[in-house]
């Protein structure tokens, strides 16, 4: 197992580095003295030192590498004996660790031979590889494994107990389950290492050839809305051509070239479409569907298309969620004050402590006594993206879904380590841990041995200290329990994982773009923020507040949050991660989030608006600057809504340019889909007002089939609850303002 933030096995060193914009920046810190740090180190290095590959295996590796990337690196097999206790059978095609043992008993968790079967979940360090999109970080192995107990009298203790585990690099490891079940029980039968290697060709086989490449942009556009059809036509870029069908229809642009139309051919929801020549099925265009031929069996598999930073495997967040919410709101309980975990007082949600603890990386456990491990395992990886939101990251490389007590030590020298056990020992020994989760009880615990933070520039600046009172925490809310009533709401009128995920973005976002305020009031300047305002054509960046007395209750409410978030892992990756991103933006001349929430935020003058209007108008063009746009107006905060809400201005000049802006969204891939969104009174005047601007003689010759009519507008609609009311209305975490 992985131990160290330096890492050499099942997790990763820390991703923090210094800021090189001369801001000063905090830095993490560790309790472990420098002897400790050097003779763990050497231990491990020799504990793990990797055995040599025979020459016909590294052969067939290399052959299969050559034809494509490997979708699986490595299976084991391992078994439990009554006389060895667990061993590692098979490690095909080549043994990827020097300490079998280990191994071993990660894959045969504890008491599993009272189930018939159980998956687990670990994580694996390869030491001699750099992972491509981040220099210096070491690619993570995921293992899924499944572990089948067969009862067989003719055996010591009547059962035999094997595991079989895949080494993948993707992340999306839930996707080889039933290979897994098949490949087991298959090696039950035949246990040799010809049934592995049969297996590992049938996965490496696997066509993910025309999986849709997307950008930056793309991806998140994708991974924040629901419609099935989002960038659909990406799919039919990668396919091979087909015959022309009949019902193609291809407009003229004035430039000389070609565009294709969208339009239907057949009734229904499965109806099928034609897109640039080609007749298919719609699909969802969040998973890529291909299959494994494995013994003759042909199994479909789906592959996400967009996979967001932290999200390993199929976890449930709203199983999360529910297990810790239950038991308080049929009987809350306090916990002690910390300010860091008990931002709203002793009767802080349980759900916003773990988030709490998350962010400012505590030692967190997962205690599920006599329940699967699997089980325990999808709650770390809940709580893992959790935090995360797919916004930041570092908790995954510090996540271990499935440990036992033997490596507690090893476990210990781990600095806010998520860890997922199943011994009850663990629940009464809170010097191991910051704050303990039952899953059992569905309580949170936060440990007597856990101390204050230190007073922080950023506390005393709001007046704060560590060792604040119930009355504090009642006169800074942060309204972290209404924001749990408005999750739980969700949850209960099933609006799905989905939307839950997408609300928990929304937070985390949110969070992040207030500690970027925070750091300016308080330092002067922050590291979070990459930018030069005076070279903007319009002054203003960053998270927007109605008044200056609310941006002062929550930069205080959250100050103690922050300043624990400040110096994390998470926290310097976000650094590094805010430039890189600065670089890809096509816009830099303005702060698209910071203009789009004022106008959603603030009531504007007519000349404020106005410019932000003619800014969009003017720079918002070609494809991947309205992809940027579209990143800043999810369908959980209305979409579209503040765009067409300027259809309504005073000024004929801003209505008219308005209705460009829509016209070169409506035509993108992903831009008509938000385009469709529009609400009916939208349509009528965007209608009236482009026939008004073509008899006006202004009006650019850009194909809008449809235009004229309501039935383009039909494909895509807005999910509505049994009121009839927009389902993401509450979604945004800004309130609507006007003009």
């Amino acid at each position: 197992m992985e131990a160290t933030d330096d890492d050499t096995l099942y997790d990763m060193e820390s991703n923090g580095r210094g800021s090189e914009s001369g801001i000063s920046m905090p830095t993490s810190t560790s309790e472990e003295s420098s002897a400790q740090r050097a003779s763990y180190q050497s231990q491990q290095s020799h504990q793990y030192q990797q055995p040599q590959q025979s020459q016909s295996q590294q052969s067939q590796r290399s052959d299969m590498e050559l034809q494509q990337p490997l979708h699986v690196d490595y299976i084991l097999v391992a078994e439990f004996s009554i006389d060895e206790g667990p061993t590692m059978e098979h490690q095909y095609p080549a043994p990827i660790s020097g300490d079998e043992h280990m191994l071993a008993e990660l894959m045969l968790p504890d008491q599993t031979h009272r189930r018939n079967q159980d998956w687990t979940i670990f994580f694996l360090h390869k030491e001699e590889e750099e992972t491509e999109d981040d220099p210096g970080q070491q690619p993570l192995i995921y293992v899924l494994n499944l572990v089948n107990t067969k009862r067989d009298s003719r055996v010591k203790r009547g059962a035999k107990v094997k595991a079989m585990a895949i080494c993948t690099r993707h992340s999306f490891l839930h996707i080889y389950k039933p290979i897994l079940l098949l490949a087991l029980e298959e090696y039950f039968k035949k246990p040799t290492q010809e049934t592995l290697a049969e297996v590992f060709v049938a996965v490496n086989t696997m066509d993910m050839s025309c999986i849709p490449r997307l950008s930056v942009f793309e991806r998140q556009i994708l991974a924040t809305s629901e419609n099935k059809e989002m960038f659909i036509e990406k799919f039919e870029e990668m396919m091979p051509p087909a015959p022309d069908a009949a019902g193609e229809q291809a407009v003229t642009t004035p430039d000389g070239a070609t565009r294709t139309t969208y339009f239907e051919i057949g009734p229904g929801s499965q109806r099928n479409k034609l897109i640039n020549g080609k007749l298919g099925k719609i699909r969802d265009s969040h998973e890529y569907e291909t299959s494994v031929t494995y013994k003759g069996v042909k199994i479909p598999i789906k592959v996400p298309v967009a996979v967001m930073p932290e999200t390993v495997g199929d976890f449930s967040l709203i199983q999360l969620i529910t297990t810790f919410s239950t038991p308080h709101s049929q009987n809350p309980q306090p916990f002690p004050l910390h300010p860091h975990l008990t931002t709203n007082g002793p009767y802080t949600h349980p759900v916003i402590v773990l988030v709490n603890a998350l962010l400012t990386q505590k030692r967190i456990v997962f205690l599920g006594h006599g329940r699967p491990s699997g089980e325990v395992a999808n709650h770390v990886l809940a709580a893992c993206y959790l935090a995360s939101g797919g916004v930041l990251k570092g908790f995954t490389r510090h996540a271990f879904p499935y440990t036992d007590i033997s490596k507690i030590e090893e476990l210990l020298y781990v600095n806010g380590f998520i860890a997922g056990v199943i011994n009850p020992m663990f629940a009464n020994q809170a010097r191991w841990w910051d704050v303990l989760c039952d899953i059992d009880s569905g309580r949170i615990k936060i440990s007597p041995e856990l101390k204050p933070p230190p007073l922080t520039d950023g506390l005393s600046f709001f007046n704060l200290n560590p060792n604040m009172g119930v009355a504090d925490y009642v006169k800074h809310d942060t309204m972290d329990n209404a924001f749990m009533d408005d999750i739980l709401h969700c949850i209960s009128s099933r609006f799905g994982e989905w939307a839950v995920r997408a609300r928990w973005r929304d937070w985390v976002l949110r969070f992040t773009r207030m500690a970027t305020a925070f750091e300016e009031v308080v330092y002067g300047a922050s590291a979070l923020w990459i930018g030069h305002e005076e070279n903007h054509v319009i002054k203003g960046h960053g998270y927007v507040w109605a008044d200056e007395a609310l941006k002062t209750r929550d930069l205080t409410a959250n100050a103690a949050r922050i300043e624990g978030w400040r110096g994390t892992r998470s926290y310097l990756t976000l650094v590094q991660e805010s430039a890189q991103l600065y670089q890809a933006k096509p816009i830099k001349i303005v702060d698209l989030h910071h203009q789009i929430d004022r106008l959603r935020v603030l009531r504007l003058s007519r000349e404020d608006s106005e410019k932000i209007y003619m800014v969009l108008k003017h720079y918002v063009d070609d494809y991947e600057e309205i992809n940027q746009l579209l990143c800043v107006i999810p369908e959980t905060q209305n979409g579209i809504f503040p765009i067409a809400f300027g259809l309504f201005h005073p000024s004929q000049k801003v209505r008219f340019a308005v209705v460009e802006l829509l016209e070169k969204i409506s035509t993108h891939m992903a831009g008509r889909h938000f385009f469709n969104n529009m609400n009916r009174f939208q349509r009528l005047a965007y209608i009236r007002l482009k026939q008004e601007k073509e008899n006006s003689g202004g009006f650019s010759p850009v194909a809008t089939e449809g235009a004229n009519g309501m039935g383009s507008f039909s494909t895509t609609t807005t999910p509505t609850t049994a009121a009839g009311v927009s389902r993401f209305t509450t979604f945004g975490t800004v309130g609507r303002g006007g003009l």
